[in-house]
C-alpha cells in the first residue's frame, strides 16, 4: 500500500466554487457621470487634457473617452485591511481613463464602492501605500493608509482619514512602487542608450517620497561584493529596472537589462554616515556622487523654474540638444527667458515629434527642493515649468563594475556659473543582498525580465522569493532565511519549476502553478502537492460545443478504463468530469505535451487558461483564452480546529522532510474530488495519520467504525452522481475493479463480528501478547511515521492537556483521547492509559485492542527526552502547586500550548509567589520542547500582544498577575473558557485588584478586573493622547435651548446637569444670568413730577438711561469670565455673539427710550470698548479642546464695519484660549495691515497670550514693529497708535514671561521712564504706557528675584526704586539715546523723574520680580512712610500698590486674619494722636483705607481659588466695615470715590478667594452693587463689581484661580486697582488687559459620572493634603462634584465607599493623570456597587440592600427576596437569573431547596460584589449533585472541585487573617465539600474491594462502578499503582503506611480514607476504627 501513498504525481484535488469575475470598477465607471466633469475641466486652462487647441471641444473629448477607456483599464486586488476584522473581504482598486475606483466585497456581501476618485488627466497607475506619519512627541510613527493616483504631472494622495495631497512630479515617471516607508518613483529614461555620453554624471533614476508633503529624494545604494568596496552612491543606473517591492521583509527586486540578471536589495532608512558620504563632494575625480554641475545649476534653475508663473514648457521640436547649447543658454539671459516662457501648452503638441526635448526628464530634479509652502496649496501645473525644463544629462554612463558606479568624465563647462545649492538629502538606501549568477553569452539573449515576482512560504514555514520568467516558461524560487540581524536576509538556494504562470496562495502556504500543458498544480514551496481539478459547471459557463471538457490534461483524456473511444468522450461531456482512474503508466507525459500542441487545431474552440492573476488569500482569478475570467477558490488544509492543532503539533516535532510528506499527503486525502464532508474530517485524519504510522486501520475495530467510505488511496475518488441516467457498462466494470469494492468485500458491512477479530473477553488479560488477534495487529515498521511514533504521541498528549484547559475545546479532547489511548497501549505506557481512563472512564473502558510493535523495530523509534514515564498532567501540576509541593517543570509546545504556558506561569507567580516567574525564572516551571526540524526563529509570544508594559515594583502578587495576564493578551472572554477550578485563583487576584486598583493602569487591565469606570477613564486618556478631541462617551455637553425665541444672551451653554448638582438648593445660576445679561433693553423707571415738562421728562429719562448704560457696557467683562470655555463651536456656523443693547423701556407703556434721539449729549465712541469686551466675552466661551481652524476664524469676520470692534475682541479671546496659534501668518498680516486700532490690540494681545513664555521669534518680530524702542534707532518712525504700543509692550512681557531675557528687560526698564517727545508724541496717556512697561518687565523677570542672570549691571531694583520714589533722571544708555535728545516742548518735567507716571509700573515690576521670594530688604523699600510729612507726598493710590507689592513679596507671611491686615498700617496711624500736631484727617483716613485695601488684595491673591474660610471671613469683615462707612453721612471726609475704590478691591479679593464656588454672601454683595447706578457709580466700578461676579462663578463653576507665578502676574494685570472712569478711558490702564484674568483660570472641578447611566452624580471624596509648615497632613471629606484644592498641595484624592467602588488617585507620584481628567471636563467615572443606590435617590443610605439584612449570617439569606434584586444591580444577567431560577413557580415546587440555594448564591454574589462568581457556584453545585446521583461520564468536574478545595485549604492553613482576600468566604464551600466526602465515603464502604483490585493492577469491569472508582481516585489524588503495587499492600502498621505513602505523594487526609482498605487485609477490620475516627474529625 505504501507505494501508492507517496506517488504525489498521481493525486488530484478538487477546487472550490468557480465564479465568473468582472472587475467591479468597470461596471461602476460605466455609470459614472464623467462627461459632466469634462465641462468643468474646460474651465481650468492649466490642465489641458483632451486637445491642445481646445477647438474640438466637448464632442471630441467624449469620443476619446469611449475609444480609449478599455485599453487603459487595470486593477489590483488585495485582502481587506480596513473595517471589521472577523469578516474576510477583498478590496479592488480599478483604474480606467481619469478614474480610480476603490471597492470592497466579500463572499457574503456584494461589492460596493468605498471611494471613487476622478482626476484631471489619465491615470497612469493607482496603488495603495501606507505612509508613516511621525508623531510629534516621540519616535512612534502612526501609519496612515493612502491611495496614490499617479498622473503624468503629479501624484494625488488620498488618505483613509480624508486628507488629500497633491505631490507634483518634476519628471516623468515610468513606474511607482509602494514600500514600507513610502513610495518609490522610477524616472522614465528618455535617452537612447546609443547616445554619446554627455559631460557630467548620470542622474539618479530612483527616488523616494516618504510622505506626500515631503520632497522627492534620490535613493542611494550600497552594492555588495569585494571589488566594489562599500562606495555608497545614488542609484543612477538607467539599466536597472525595479520589478517588485515588498514591505515585510522590506526588499526591492530589480532587473539589469544589460546583464540580464535579477538582484534583491534590502530597503532601509539611510544611516547618518551614508548620508554624509553621499553629500560631501569628494575631491578625487572618481566621479562625484552628483556632478557638481548637476547639483548646482539644475537645482538653482529648477527652483527658479518652479517659481515662474507660466506653466509653459519648451515646445518645438528643435532645441538645446547638447550640453554646449545648454551652457550657452545659461550664459545668455535671452535664451534663458526663451526657455521658460514659451507659449506652448503642456501637452507635447504632436505625438510624432518625440524629440528628447519633450521628455520632462527628471534630470532636472537632481537637486530640486521645493518648499512645502508650494505643495499642496498650489495646483500641480504650477510645477510643470520645472518639469518641462530639458537637458541632456540623462543618458547612461559607460558601465562600471556593476553599472552603478558613475562615469569618470565629469568635465563641466568651466564658464558655467555655480550657484551655491544645497543638495537633496537622501532618505532611503538599498543594500544588495543577492544577485543571480550572470549567465554565459549564449544564453544571455534567452534571459529576460521577470514578469511576476511574489513571496510565498511552504507548509513548514520556509520562505521563497519567486520570479516568473515567461520567455523560459519557468519559475525561479529563491529560498530566503531571515538572519539574526533583521535587515539581512540569507539566500541559500535557487530552484526552478517549469511554469507558464504562477500565483501565491497566502493563507494556505502554497502557490498555484499553471503548467505549460495547461493544467493547474499546487506547490507548497518547491514541493509539488497535486493537480487541481476544476468543478464541472466551468465547462457550461463557457458554453462549450461538443468538445473536450475545458481542463483535462491530455493524459487523462486518453486514459479511460476500457479505451472506449468516442462513446466515452461523449459521456464525459455529460458530466464533464474524467473518471478518476490512475494514469496509464506506459504513456510518457512529455510525449503528451508534444501531441497536445500538435493537436492544437482540434483544441481551438476550447478555452484554455492563459494566466493567473489577483491572488487574495486562497482565491485566484484564471484568465481564459476566450477573455473570460473565472475566480477559483483553493481549499484550505483543514477546517476543524482539532485537526489544525494536531497538524501544527506534528509539523512542530517532525523533521522537515517527513513533516512535509505528511502534510502533503493529508492535503490530498482531505481535498480529494468528491471527498467527504467536513464532519468526517477528524475520522479521516485519524485514519490517514494512523496509516502513516503503520497501523492497518481496517483491522482495528474503533478506527474501522470511524467511517468506511474513506478511500485509502487518494486516487480513487468517489464518483459524483451524474445528471444523466444513460450509464454504460464500463462504469460498472470500473466500480467492480475499485479498491473500495475489494475493501467492502473483505469485511462484512454491518456489525463488527469479524471471525479474526472477536472483542477480547474481559476475563483475559488484555495486555498479554498471546491473544488470538495479535498476529494480524502488527505495526508496519516501514511506514514513514513509524520511527516518530513516541515523539508524535508526546506532542499529541501535550495538545490533549492544552485542550483540557479550555472549556470550548474540551469536547474535542474526547476525540483525541481515543487516538492517544491506542498509541499509549501500543507503546506500553501503562501510566498514560491509566491517566486517560481516569479522565474518561466510560470511554476508555470500551477500548481493549492493542497492536504489536516488533522488538526489532523498537530500536528504530526515536524516544524523545520529554516523554517521561510519569504522564504530564496539567491539573496534577496545578494541584501540587496549590498544596505547596515542588514539581518538575511542565513541558509545553511553544506556539501551540499557549493556554498551558499562561496558566502554569500564573500559578507560579500567584500561588507559589515567585515574582520572577514570568520574567527570569520561566524555565523553573516550563520545559520548552525543542522542535524537530530546527530552532524556530522566535516563539510567537501570544495571540494578541497588547500594549501594556509590564512593570513590577512593590506591587502585590495579584497586581503583578493581572498586569502580566493583560500583557499576554488575556481577556475576560478567555477567563470564561478556563475551567472553574483552574480559574479560581485568577478570579481571586482580579477581585483583589478590583477592590484597590491603581489609577494609572492601562485600559486593558481595567477591563480585565471589571472596573468599567476605570476603563472608561483610561479610554478617554488614550483618546486624548492620540487626538486632542473631546473623547467619546460622556462629555458635558450643554442642553439645547428649549425656547428658540429667547434672545441669545450668550449664557445658554452653562451645563445645567452639573450646576444643578453643585447648587441644588437654589437658582443662583439663573440669578447670575439675569445680572449679567446685556442683550435686552433695561427698564428705565422715572416718575414724572407734576412740575416737569414733557420735554424735560424725556431728557430726564434719557439721562437715567445713560447712567444705566454705564452698567450695561461694563457687563461683558464679567460675562466672559462666567461663561469661560463652556462652548464647542460648530465648524460650519459662525460664533453667536449676543448684541450689546443700550436701549431702554419706560413703564408703564413700555415705551422705547433711546440715547440717539439727540436730546442729550452722548460721548462719542462710547461703545467702542464695550463692544470689544462683548467680542471677548463671546470668544471666551470657546473651549480650548474645540476644533477651530484658520478658515473658521476668518469665516467669523463680520461684514459690517461697525462690528469690527467685536471681532477684535473675538480675536483676543481666541488667543486667550490658545486657538489663535492656528491662524495663518498670512491672515495675521492681513488684519494688522488694515490699521484698525482695536483689531491690532486684540490680535497682538491674543497672539502673545497664545504663545505665553515661548520666546517665539516670529511673534517677537510682529510685536517689535509696534514698539519704537525695539526698532533700530535709524529705522523710519512708524505711526503706531498709543494703545497698540501699550498692547505690544504687554505682549513682549507675555511672550517672554519668566525667561529673564536680558535685552527685552533692558529696553522695558528704560521704557518705564520714557520721556515725552518734542512733537507731542508720547504725551497722552503716558501713565498706561509706563504701567505696561513695568508690568511687562515684571513678567519677563517673573519671580527671578536677585538671581537675574547677567543683569547685575542693569541695577534693575535700584532703577525701579528710583522710578518709584523720584530723583534725577539717569542718562539714557544705548540705542535710545538718539531718540530722546530734545525734550518735549509741551511738558516741562526738567531732569527729574515724574513719579506720578512711573511709580505704579515700577512698584508692580518690583512686586513681580521678587514675587514669593520673601526678600525682606526689597519689601522694606515698599513700606509706607512713617512720618506725616512724608505721607503727604504719596498719592493714597500708590500706598495701595506699595502695600500690595510688599505683601506678595513677603508671600509666606500673609495670614488670613484681621490682625495681619491691620499690621500693615504704619504705627503712627494706629496710635493716639497728639492734637497739637497738624494732622490732615482726610489724608490719614484715605491712607489707612487704601493700605487696608492693598493688604486685602494681597490676601485675595495669596488664597486665590482656595475657598479658604478664614480668608473669606476676614475679607467679609472688612467689606462690612466699609459698607457701614459708606452709609454714614460723614463720608464726605473720605470721599465717596475713595471708599468705593477700596470696597471694589475688597470685593474682588473676596471673589478671588471664592473663585468658582458661587458663594452666596459674595453674590449678595455683587447684587447690591449691581442695583446702585446713580451718583458716582461710574463705568469702572461697575466693571469691577461684575468682574467679581464673573470670578465668583468662573466658567460656570468649573474653573477657579491658580496661585502660580504666572497666574498672579495675570491677575495683577487684570485687576489693576485703577478702574476706568468712563468707557473710553485708557489713561491709566489699557482696558483690554482686564481679560488677562483668564490666564489665571484652571479647571479644578471634579464631576463624578456614573459609568452605567453616564449621568453626573454625587460621590464622596476623601482629599488628603500634604503637610506644610502651617499645617500637618490632613484629610477632609468633600461631596463631589466639587472644586479641588490646587493639585500641588494634595497627596491623594480618593473616591470613598461604600456606595461606589473605591478609586484612589495618588498625586505624590505624578499629577498628570488627574490634570488630564480635569482638563477634559473633570469627568471622573465612578461605578455604583451592587446593592447600593446613588446619593440622590437615597441620601441617608437607608434603602441599600445590605442595610436590609439584620446580620448577613442568619437572616440575610431569608430576608433577601430575589424580586428585589432589580433595585440593586443593573446587571441583566443577574436580574434574569433571579427571574428564572430563584422564583418558585408551579413546576418547581419539588425543587424548593435548590431554589433556596440559588437565592443564597445570588445574594452572596451581589453582596460580595462578584457577580461573575455565579457560574462557578452553579458549576460546583452541579458537580456535587451529579456525584451524588453517580451519573458521571468523565471525571473533569471532580478535578475542578479538587482544585477549589485545595485552594481553600491552602488559604485556611495560612490562617484567617487574610480571609477577606478569598472569594468563597461563605459556608457554601464547606457544605459542598462535605457532601462530596460523604458521597465518596459511602461508595467506598460498599466497594472497597474494587479499590483494592485496582491497586493490585487487576483488570476492571466496564460498569458504573469503574466510573465511580475513577472519580474517587481523582478526587482523593491517589497515584497510579501499576508499577508500585508492592509498595502499599504489604504494610502492617499505620506508621509504615505513612512512610510509604509519603514517597508516593498522597495527601494525609486522603490517605486516611484508604487506611481501612489497605490495612484490613493485614489484621481484622475492627482494630482500625480508632485512628480513622481520630484523624477524620
Amino acid at each position: 500500500m505504501s507505494e501508492v501513498v507517496y506517488e504525489e504525481t498521481a493525486t488530484m484535488i478538487a477546487a472550490g466554487d468557480l465564479q465568473s469575475f468582472v472587475p467591479f470598477g468597470r461596471e461602476h465607471c460605466r455609470n459614472h457621470p464623467n462627461a459632466f466633469n469634462l465641462q468643468l475641466r474646460e474651465l481650468q486652462p492649466a490642465s489641458e487634457l483632451w486637445s491642445s487647441d481646445g477647438a474640438a471641444g466637448l464632442v471630441g473629448s467624449l469620443q476619446e473617452v469611449s475609444l480609449q477607456e478599455r485599453e487603459r483599464e487595470s486593477w489590483q486586488l488585495r485582502k481587506g485591511c480596513t473595517g471589521v476584522k472577523e469578516d474576510e473581504f477583498e478590496e479592488e482598486l480599478y483604474t480606467a481613463g481619469n478614474m480610480a475606483v476603490w471597492s470592497q466585497g466579500s463572499r457574503t456581501q456584494a461589492s460596493s464602492v468605498y471611494k471613487a476618485f476622478t482626476v484631471d488627466s489619465p491615470v497612469q497607475q493607482a496603488l495603495w501605500c501606507n505612509f508613516a506619519v511621525p508623531q510629534n512627541n516621540n519616535d512612534a510613527e502612526e501609519v496612515e493608509q493612502m491611495v496614490c493616483i499617479v498622473q503624468s504631472s503629479c501624484i494625488n494622495v488620498h488618505t483613509v482619514t480624508g486628507k488629500d495631497f497633491i505631490s507634483p512630479l518634476p519628471f516623468q515617471v515610468s513606474n511607482v512602487w509602494a514600500t514600507k516607508f513610502g513610495l518609490l518613483l522610477e524616472r522614465k529614461n528618455a535617452a537612447n542608450d546609443t547616445q554619446p555620453n554627455p559631460p557630467g554624471e548620470p542622474l539618479p533614476t530612483v527616488f523616494s517620497i516618504l510622505h506626500p508633503l515631503d520632497e522627492i529624494a534620490p535613493i542611494v545604494c550600497k552594492p555588495s561584493g569585494p571589488f566594489e568596496g562599500s562606495r555608497v552612491q545614488y542609484v543612477s543606473d538607467s539599466n536597472m529596472k525595479i520589478v517588485f517591492t515588498c514591505c515585510q521583509p522590506s526588499i526591492v527586486v530589480s532587473y539589469d537589462t544589460v546583464q540580464g540578471t535579477h538582484t534583491v536589495w534590502a530597503l532601509r532608512k539611510v544611516t547618518h554616515d551614508e548620508r554624509s558620504m553621499v553629500l560631501r563632494c569628494p575631491t578625487e575625480p572618481a566621479g562625484t556622487p552628483l556632478g557638481l554641475m548637476a547639483s548646482g545649476f539644475l537645482a538653482s534653475h529648477l527652483r527658479n523654474a518652479s517659481h515662474l508663473d507660466s506653466p509653459g514648457g519648451s515646445g518645438g521640436s528643435g532645441g538645446l540638444g547638447s550640453a554646449a547649447g545648454i551652457s550657452s543658454a545659461f550664459s545668455s539671459p535671452l535664451h534663458y527667458s526663451a526657455l521658460h516662457s514659451h507659449p506652448s501648452r503642456i501637452m507635447t503638441s504632436s505625438p510624432g515629434v518625440h524629440s528628447r526635448v519633450h521628455s520632462p526628464s527628471i534630470s532636472n530634479m537632481a537637486a530640486l527642493r521645493w518648499d512645502r509652502a508650494h505643495s499642496p496649496g498650489m495646483a500641480a501645473p504650477s510645477f510643470s515649468g520645472a518639469s518641462r525644463f530639458n537637458t541632456s544629462f540623462h543618458s547612461p554612463s559607460p558601465r562600471g563594475h556593476h553599472g552603478l558606479l558613475p562615469s569618470l568624465n565629469s568635465t563641466a563647462n568651466e564658464s558655467m556659473a555655480m550657484p551655491e545649492m544645497e543638495p537633496i538629502i537622501p532618505d532611503l538606501c538599498v543594500e544588495q543582498l543577492w544577485s543571480e549568477a550572470v549567465s554565459s553569452g549564449c544564453q544571455r539573449e534567452m534571459s529576460s525580465q521577470a514578469s511576476k515576482v511574489f513571496l510565498t512560504s511552504d507548509l513548514c514555514e520556509s520562505h521563497y522569493l519567486c520570479f516568473l520568467v515567461e520567455s523560459h516558461q519557468h519559475l525561479r524560487c529563491v529560498k530566503f532565511i531571515e538572519s539574526n540581524d533583521v535587515t539581512q536576509l540569507i539566500f541559500p538556494s535557487v530552484t526552478t519549476i517549469p511554469a507558464k504562470d504562477a500565483a501565491p496562495l497566502q493563507n494556505i502556504d502554497a502557490m498555484l502553478v499553471l503548467e505549460a500543458c495547461g493544467s493547474l498544480v499546487i506547490y507548497t514551496g518547491i514541493t509539488r502537492v497535486s493537480k487541481v481539478h476544476l468543478p464541472s459547471p466551468l465547462s457550461h459557463s463557457i458554453s462549450l460545443t461538443n468538445h473536450l471538457p475545458y481542463l483535462s490534461t491530455p493524459v487523462e483524456t486518453v486514459s479511460t478504463p476500457a479505451n472506449a473511444g468516442s462513446r466515452h468522450i461523449h459521456r464525459l461531456n455529460e458530466d464533464a468530469m474524467p473518471s478518476p482512474v490512475s494514469e496509464l503508466k506506459s504513456l510518457n507525459i512529455k510525449q503528451h505535451e508534444a501531441s497536445f500542441f500538435e493537436d492544437f487545431s482540434f483544441q481551438q474552440a476550447t478555452p484554455y487558461i492563459l494566466s493567473l492573476r489577483d491572488p487574495v488569500c486562497n482565491r485566484v482569478t484564471l484568465e481564459l483564452s476566450s477573455g473570460v475570467m473565472l475566480r477559483i477558490c483553493i481549499p484550505e488544509i483543514a477546517t476543524s480546529e482539532l485537526v489544525k492543532k494536531c497538524l501544527q503539533a506534528i509539523r512542530f516535532i517532525l523533521p522537515r522532510e517527513v513533516a512535509m510528506k505528511v502534510l502533503v499527503k493529508w492535503y490530498n486525502i482531505y481535498n480529494a474530488p468528491g471527498g467527504p464532508s467536513a464532519h468526517a474530517e477528524w475520522s479521516q485524519f485519524v485514519t490517514c495519520f494512523m496509516t502513516l504510522m503503520g497501523y492497518n486501520t481496517e483491522r482495528l475495530a474503533w478506527t474501522r467504525h470511524l467511517q468506511f467510505e474513506v478511500p485509502l488511496s487518494p486516487v480513487i475518488a468517489a464518483k459524483k452522481a451524474r445528471p444523466s441516467d444513460g450509464g454504460s457498462d464500463e462504469d460498472w466494470d470500473y466500480l467492480l475493479a475499485s479498491h473500495y469494492h475489494r475493501q467492502i468485500n473483505s469485511q462484512p458491512v454491518c456489525g463488527s463480528v469479524d471471525p479474526n477479530n472477536v472483542p477480547v473477553a474481559e476475563k483475559e488479560d488484555p495486555f498479554s501478547a498471546d491473544s488470538p488477534s495479535s498476529s494480524s495487529m502488527k505495526l508496519e515498521s516501514s511506514a514513514p511515521l513509524f520511527p516518530h511514533i513516541p515523539a508524535l504521541f508526546g506532542v499529541l498528549h501535550l495538545l490533549y492537556q492544552e485542550l483540557q484547559l479550555d472549556e470550548l475545546h474540551r469536547a474535542r479532547a474526547s476525540s483525541l483521547v481515543c487516538l492517544l489511548q491506542q498509541l499509549a497501549r501500543d507503546l506500553q505506557l501503562e501510566k498514560y492509559v491509566d491517566l486517560y481512563w481516569r479522565d474518561y472512564p466510560s470511554l476508555i473502558s470500551c477500548f481493549t485492542e492493542r497492536c504489536i510493535i516488533d522488538q526489532a523495530a523498537i530500536g528504530q523509534m526515536h524516544r524523545p527526552s520529554f516523554l517521561s514515564s510519569d504522564p504530564p498532567c496539567v491539573f496534577n501540576w496545578l494541584s501540587s502547586c496549590l498544596r505547596g509541593e515542588a514539581s518538575p517543570p511542565f513541558p509545553y509546545l511553544p506556539g501551540i500550548c499557549q493556554r498551558t504556558k499562561l496558566l502554569v506561569l500564573s500559578y507560579a507567580l500567584y500561588i507559589i509567589g515567585d515574582d520572577n516567574a514570568t520574567s527570569t525564572n520561566v524555565w523553573k516551571y516550563l520545559l520548552k520542547l525543542s522542535a524537530g526540524q530546527r530552532s524556530r526563529v522566535s516563539e510567537p509570544n501570544s495571540r494578541r500582544q497588547s500594549s501594556v508594559k509590564v512593570r513590577f515594583s512593590s506591587e502585590s502578587l495579584a497586581e503583578q498577575l493581572v498586569v502580566w495576564l493583560t500583557s499576554q493578551g488575556f481577556t475576560l472572554k478567555d477567563l470564561e473558557s478556563v475551567p472553574f477550578g483552574v480559574a479560581l485563583p485568577i478570579r481571586e487576584a482580579i477581585y483583589q485588584c478590583r477592590e484597590q486598583p491603581s489609577s494609572d493602569w492601562p485600559e486593558e487591565v481595567c477591563l480585565l478586573i471589571g472596573r468599567q469606570d476605570l476603563t472608561k477613564q483610561a479610554h478617554k486618556m488614550t483618546l486624548a493622547k492620540s487626538k486632542a478631541s473631546v473623547g467619546s462617551g460622556f462629555s458635558l455637553v450643554p442642553p439645547a435651548s428649549s425656547e428658540a425665541d429667547e434672545e441669545e444672551d450668550g449664557m445658554l451653554d452653562i451645563i445645567h446637569e452639573v450646576t444643578g448638582l453643585i447648587w441644588s438648593q437654589d437658582l443662583r445660576i439663573q440669578e447670575v444670568r439675569r445680572l449679567l445679561q446685556s442683550s435686552r433693553p433695561v427698564r428705565v423707571s422715572v416718575v414724572q413730577q407734576p412740575e416737569v415738562s414733557d420735554h424735560e421728562y424725556i431728557e430726564e429719562k434719557e439721562n437715567k438711561l445713560l447712567q444705566l448704560c454705564q452698567r450695561t457696557m461694563a457687563l461683558p467683562v464679567g460675562r466672559g469670565l462666567f461663561t469661560l470655555f463652556s462652548y464647542h463651536p460648530v465648524p460650519t456656523e459662525p460664533l453667536p455673539v449676543p448684541k450689546l443693547n443700550l436701549t431702554g423701556r419706560a413703564p408703564p407703556r413700555n415705551a422705547m427710550v433711546d440715547l440717539n434721539s439727540g436730546n442729550i449729549d452722548v460721548p462719542p465712541n462710547m461703545t467702542n470698548w464695550p463692544s470689544f469686551h462683548n467680542g471677548v466675552a463671546a470668544g471666551l466661551k470657546i473651549a480650548p479642546a474645540s476644533q477651530v481652524d484658520s478658515a473658521w476664524i476668518a469665516y467669523n469676520k463680520p461684514k459690517s464695519p461697525e462690528l469690527a470692534n467685536e471681532y477684535a475682541g473675538f480675536l483676543m479671546a481666541l488667543g486667550l484660549n490658545g486657538h489663535l496659534t492656528k491662524l495663518a501668518t498670512l491672515n495675521i498680516h492681513d488684519y494688522l495691515t488694515k490699521g484698525h486700532e482695536m483689531t491690532s490690540i486684540g490680535l497682538l494681545l491674543g497672539v502673545s497670550s497664545a504663545k505665553l513664555g515661548t520666546m517665539d521669534m516670529s511673534i517677537t518680530r510682529l510685536l517689535s514693529i509696534h514698539i519704537p524702542a525695539l526698532l533700530p534707532p535709524t529705522s523710519t518712525e512708524l505711526d503706531v497708535p498709543h494703545n497698540v504700543q501699550v498692547a505690544a509692550v504687554i505682549g513682549i512681557g507675555l511672550v517672554y514671561q519668566g525667561t529673564g531675557h536680558r535685552h527685552n528687560a533692558e529696553v522695558l526698564l528704560s521704557e518705564i521712564g520714557r520721556p515725552p517727545g518734542p512733537e507731542m508724541e508720547y504725551c497722552t496717556d503716558r501713565e498706561s504706557y509706563s504701567l505696561a512697561a513695568g508690568l511687562a518687565l515684571g513678567m519677563v523677570c517673573l519671580g527671578h528675584g536677585s538671581n537675574l542672570i547677567g543683569m547685575t549691571d542693569l541695577n534693575v531694583p535700584e532703577q525701579l526704586y528710583q522710578y518709584m520714589v523720584g530723583g534725577h533722571r539717569r542718562a539714557q544708555a544705548g540705542a535710545s539715546r538718539e531718540r530722546h535728545k530734545s525734550p518735549s516742548y509741551q511738558i516741562k518735567e526738567g531732569d527729574t523723574i515724574n513719579v506720578d507716571v512711573t511709580c505704579p509700573g515700577a512698584t508692580l515690576a518690583l512686586a513681580m520680580i521678587y514675587l514669593k521670594t520673601n526678600n525682606r530688604s526689597i519689601a522694606d523699600w515698599l513700606k509706607p512712610p512713617d512720618t506725616w510729612f512724608l505721607l503727604d507726598f504719596i498719592k493714597p493710590e500708590f500706598l495701595l500698590l506699595r502695600t500690595l507689592a510688599r505683601c506678595i513679596i513677603m508671600w509666606d507671611e500673609i495670614l488670613p486674619n484681621t490682625e495681619w491686615v491691620k499690621s500693615n498700617i504704619p504705627q503712627i496711624m494706629r496710635g493716639t494722636f497728639d492734637p497739637s500736631e497738624d494732622i490732615n484727617m482726610d489724608t490719614m483716613a484715605q491712607a489707612q483705607d487704601y493700605i487696608t485695601a492693598g493688604a486685602c488684595m494681597a490676601l485675595g491673591l495669596r488664597f486665590a481659588g482656595s475657598a479658604n474660610s478664614d480668608a473669606f471671613d476676614c475679607l467679609y469683615e472688612f467689606a462690612k466695615t466699609f459698607m457701614k462707612m459708606m452709609s454714614f453721612a460723614g463720608t464726605a471726609a473720605m470721599g465717596y470715590y475713595n471708599l468705593q475704590t477700596c470696597l471694589s478691591m475688597i470685593l474682588l479679593a473676596m471673589s478671588m478667594v471664592m473663585a468658582g464656588s458661587g458663594n452666596l454672601k459674595v453674590l449678595q454683595l455683587c447684587r447690591f452693587f449691581h442695583k446702585r447706578t446713580g451718583g458716582e457709580m461710574n463705568y469702572g466700578f461697575h466693571m469691577a463689581h461684575h468682574m467679581a461676579l464673573g470670578l465668583l462663578f468662573l466658567g460656570g463653576g468649573r474653573y477657579t484661580l491658580s496661585t502660580s507665578n504666572s497666574a498672579i502676574a495675570a491677575l495683577l494685570c487684570a485687576l489693576y486697582p485703577h478702574f476706568p472712569a468712563h468707557s473710553t478711558d485708557n489713561r491709566y490702564h489699557l482696558q483690554a488687559l482686564r481679560h488677562l484674568a483668564v490666564l489665571a483660570a484652571e479647571p479644578r472641578l471634579l464631576v463624578p459620572v456614573d459609568v452605567d447611566s453616564l449621568k453626573p452624580c454625587y460621590a464622596l471624596l476623601e482629599v488628603t493634603y500634604k503637610g506644610t509648615k502651617w499645617y500637618n497632613e490632613t484629610t477632609v471629606e468633600l461631596m463631589a462634584p466639587t472644586l479641588l484644592p490646587e493639585l500641588h498641595l494634595l497627596k491623594e484624592v480618593k473616591v470613598k465607599g461604600p456606595r461606589y467602588w473605591e478609586l484612589s488617585l495618588n498625586l505624590s507620584k505624578e499629577t498628570q493623570h488627574l490634570k488630564s481628567i480635569l482638563v477634559r471636563d473633570g469627568v471622573l467615572y465612578v461605578k455604583l456597587r451592587a446593592g447600593q443606590l446613588p446619593y440622590k435617590d437615597d441620601p441617608q443610605g437607608w434603602k441599600s440592600l445590605l442595610a436590609t439584612a439584620v446580620s448577613p449570617r442568619n437572616s440575610g439569606v431569608t430576608a433577601f427576596k430575589p424580586e428585589a434584586i432589580s433595585t440593586f444591580t443593573s446587571e441583566p444577567a443577574l436580574i434574569s437569573f433571579a427571574e428564572f431560577f430563584c422564583k418558585t413557580s408551579e413546576g418547581l415546587k419539588s425543587r424548593e431547596d435548590s431554589l433556596m440555594l440559588f437565592s443564597a448564591m445570588l445574594y452572596e454574589c451581589v453582596s460580595q460584589e462578584c457577580p461573575e462568581m455565579l457560574p462557578t457556584y452553579i458549576a460546583i453545585e452541579q458537580a456535587v449533585g451529579a456525584l451524588r446521583q453517580g451519573d458521571f461520564q468523565q471525571t473533569f468536574p471532580l478535578w475542578q472541585l479538587r482544585l477549589v478545595v485545595e485552594l481553600w485549604d491552602g488559604r485556611m492553613l495560612r490562617g484567617l487573617a487574610n480571609k477577606h482576600d478569598t472569594l468563597l468566604t461563605s459556608e457554601f464551600l464547606p457544605v459542598m465539600k462535605n457532601a462530596v466526602d460523604v458521597a465518596l465515603d459511602n461508595w467506598l464502604k460498599d466497594h472497597s474491594s474494587l479499590v483494592r483490585s485496582y491497586m493490585r493492577g487487576e483488570v476492571l469491569s466496564r460498569d458504573a462502578q469503574s466510573i465511580m472508582l475513577a472519580c474517587f481516585l481523582v478526587y482523593r489524588s491517589i497515584p497510579c499503582f501499576r508499577n508500585t503495587q508492592a509498595n502499599l499492600e504489604g504494610c502492617n502498621s499505620f506508621a509504615d503506611l505513612l512512610l510509604r505513602s509519603n514517597q508516593l505523594g498522597i495527601p494525609l487526609r486522603d490517605l486516611l480514607r484508604l487506611v481501612p482498605i489497605l490495612l484490613s487485609s493485614a489484621s481484622g477490620p475492627q482494630s482500625l476504627l480508632f485512628p480513622l475516627q481520630a484523624f477524620s474529625s
